[in-house]
């Protein structure tokens, strides 16, 4: 058995481990972008993530792992309609896209002729069908080609990759969660692609000297003895994995208030960020660490932790500087809110005391 360095062994770097699991838990909020240097623990995060998360139940001998309580392709769909349609259960796995991947390569060959009669058998799948209900990574985002981004993220939006060729139209499901990688040494995204990542986080090298022996200490440890060293963490990794399943459980239920809504329209409003795409990412991200944390409803710091990830890379900004959220004037805007929230909180006091004292007289 080849063992995979634990998730929960990885020292600091608690921003991108956080964001790899609300993605984990909601994967609509469209993937993270992680920045930074080589040598972060950015790929050993990803691997980790894999090993942690709890197998998927797949049609089996599915080529695109359909999921048979969900959306199917269309060989699925006629094997539930004669009833012949088996399931077995599978670990979720990374899948790297090469930077030299062609079109071809990413969404699958079609032959036009066979098509025509055999539908989507005639499909050869691609890196987006065995990409489905598992991570799909990308290893220096920035180096890919445009066109090969913009193709991954419309089939991460909608779930679907679509192939069309001389008027044939050949569909399956591909959803997954999407990690891009990048040293922004090497340059950086066009800001069109920046906004279809749902969060972005920054890494750096650890520079507290306890915290980088401890590092040497588990690498070492772990190359030594593998299996010791999983089973050591063994407790922890499963703790994590019930905490993530138990937020998958809640996440439907949890609720956001229009005050709340509002607060956050307002914000990206404020600092200039033109795109919905924002709005309904902070609101997928602040209810998916609601349900992290056991909670029905979204909480106003919340909100502020779910801005701090996906805000950052949608802020306008001059050639060549970083993206980097303006936290001034969103703590402002926070104390603003919550003073607000407070008074307001207290006038409905005063009127509940009011009722009962006009209630007492009669």
């Amino acid at each position: 058995m080849q063992y995979i360095y634990p998730f929960t062994a990885i020292v600091g770097q608690e921003k991108m481990k956080k964001a790899l699991i609300l993605n984990a838990i909601n994967p609509k909020i469209g993937g993270v972008l992680i920045r930074g240097e080589k040598g972060t623990a950015k790929s050993t995060a990803v691997r980790a993530l894999a090993d942690l998360l709890p197998e998927i139940e797949i049609v089996e001998g599915c080529p695109f792992n359909c999921d048979p309580n969900g959306n199917l392709c269309d060989i699925c769909k006629e094997k539930k309609k004669r009833g012949e349609l088996k399931t077995t259960k599978k670990k979720m796995k990374v899948v790297n896209l090469p930077i030299g991947a062609t079109e071809d390569r990413v969404i699958g060959t079609l032959d036009i002729e066979k098509a025509i009669k055999e539908g989507i058998k005639a499909l050869e799948p691609g890196i987006l069908a065995e990409a489905n209900r598992n991570i799909l990574y990308i290893d220096e985002v920035n180096l890919l080609d445009d066109h090969i981004i913009d193709v991954l993220l419309d089939a991460a939006a909608m779930g679907w990759n679509i192939i069309e060729r001389e008027g044939v139209k050949i569909k399956h499901p591909s959803r997954f969660i999407l990690v891009g990688t990048m040293n922004p040494e090497e340059g950086e995204l066009r800001p069109q692609i920046l906004d279809r990542f749902g969060l972005m986080v920054d890494v750096e090298g650890l520079n507290d000297v306890k915290d980088r022996v401890e590092v040497i200490k588990r690498v070492e440890e772990f190359n030594e003895n593998p299996e010791a060293f999983y089973k050591k963490f063994e407790e922890e990794q499963n703790k994590l994995r019930e905490r993530i399943i138990k937020a998958r459980e809640l996440l439907n239920k949890v609720e956001i208030s229009d005050d709340l809504l509002e607060f956050i329209s307002k914000v990206c409003i404020e600092l200039g960020i033109q795109t919905n795409r924002a709005d309904i990412t902070v609101v997928r991200t602040a209810k998916a660490l609601a349900a992290y944390n056991g909670r029905t409803y979204v909480t106003i710091d919340d909100v502020k932790e779910a801005m701090e990830l996906a805000l950052p890379h949608r802020m306008r900004r001059k050639p060549f500087e970083p993206p980097q959220l303006n936290k001034e004037k969103l703590e402002q805007m926070i104390n603003e809110f919550k003073q607000q929230n407070n008074k307001d909180n207290e006038e409905k006091e005063e009127h509940k005391d009011d009722d009962v004292k006009k209630n007492m007289m009669k």
